[in-house]
């Protein structure tokens, strides 16, 4: 399983975000017994520093200006921000763990503006100000006999297995939070609104999800 950040957008979003992975199950239990992975750890970097060990870029070839990320203060705290100028780029880092054990992801994120014309349901409308990738790892016993040739040939060009699935939790314009929908351009990915509009903007807002019931909702 991965976690990514990715910024991409035609205006200038500002997103800040400070990423915890917990695994307290169930949820209820008291927080000294929960076990917690961290992920991003962004808070014990310094503002102007290197990223936490594992977290690196992700470009795209195609795409000539990239996203600019850079950890900074804000509210006492060192947190990442990104600044986007008619740019995508993200950050990723593999991390390879049960989602049962681990079934809770939380994170906390802040943005500045939205995109007026972002639409999760076209392919032109798939930009948002902040995302956050989960992908879960090829399983062969999970696909039939021409999808594993298929990912046993992009294993043997490229060295390894492209992920199975993806939830992709976004930062929509208008659709309402709670839609999930397939990604415009694969159905591998599945889409969910989790935050909408303008009236959350410049706050700190607390997300948490539980993957392994999100995964079954999107995939079955």
């Amino acid at each position: 399983m991965m976690t990514n950040l990715v910024c991409r957008s035609a205006f200038v979003p500002v997103f800040l975000l400070s990423f915890l992975l917990s695994g307290l199950f169930p949820w209820e239990a008291a927080a000294e017994n929960a076990q917690v992975l961290e992920v991003g750890a962004f808070s014990t970097a310094q503002a102007g520093g290197t990223y936490p060990e594992g977290w690196k870029p992700l470009l795209f070839e195609k795409i000539p200006t990239h996203t600019l990320y850079e950890l900074v203060q804000d509210e006492g705290q060192v947190v990442v921000k990104a600044i986007s100028k008619q740019s995508s780029s993200g950050l990723t880092r593999e991390l390879h763990f049960n989602p049962k054990d681990y079934p809770i992801v939380q994170w906390r994120w802040k943005i500045e503006n939205i995109l007026e014309k972002g639409d999760v349901t076209t392919k032109s409308g798939d930009d948002y100000p902040a995302r956050l990738y989960i992908t879960f790892a090829y399983d062969s016993a999970k696909v039939g006999f021409f999808e594993k040739v298929k990912y046993e040939t992009i294993r043997l060009v490229y060295g390894q297995y492209p992920p199975l699935a993806a939830i992709n939790y976004i930062w929509e314009s208008t659709s309402p939070v709670g839609t999930t929908v397939p990604n415009p351009y694969t159905d591998r990915v599945q889409m969910f609104v989790i935050e909408s509009g303008k009236p959350k903007l410049h706050q700190w807002i607390t997300e948490e999800r539980n993957i392994v019931e999100d995964y079954r909702k999107a995939f079955g």
